[in-house]
């Protein structure tokens, strides 16, 4: 099983970045496709990027394209999410995922347990 753990959240202003990280502890982390979703408070945890087993396709939900950037390291079995020009609606727990392809990178298999972001106004 894949453990996984994000760090890199905190309480940011809006217009500001922030990168979020999640180390794998597997060493077949480069066999899985990896992903972000969030969750608001009071709504449901969304799908926000993915990126596929060598990194050379990515996914992106409509509302971060253009300003989140998924990329990631297999040598040091990480993936990354840089934030930019983050907006208020950004807040949320940000939860890293694997999955077994990019096909499937909605409906993942393993989780992390999620990181805080904050951007006020």
């Amino acid at each position: 099983q894949v453990q996984l753990v994000e760090s890199g959240g905190g309480l940011v202003q809006a217009g500001d970045s922030l990168r979020l990280s999640c180390a794998a502890s597997d060493r077949t982390f480069s066999t899985y496709a990896m992903g972000w979703f969030r969750q608001a408070p009071g709504k449901e945890r969304e799908f926000v990027a993915a990126i596929s087993r060598l990194g050379r396709s990515t996914d992106y939900t409509d509302s971060v394209k253009g300003r989140f950037s998924i990329s990631r390291d297999n040598a040091k079995n990480t993936v990354y999410l840089q934030m930019n020009s983050l907006k208020p609606e950004d807040t949320a727990v940000y939860y890293c995922a694997a999955s077994r392809s990019l096909a499937s990178s909605k409906t993942p298999a393993y989780w992390g347990q999620g990181t805080q972001v904050t951007v006020s106004s």
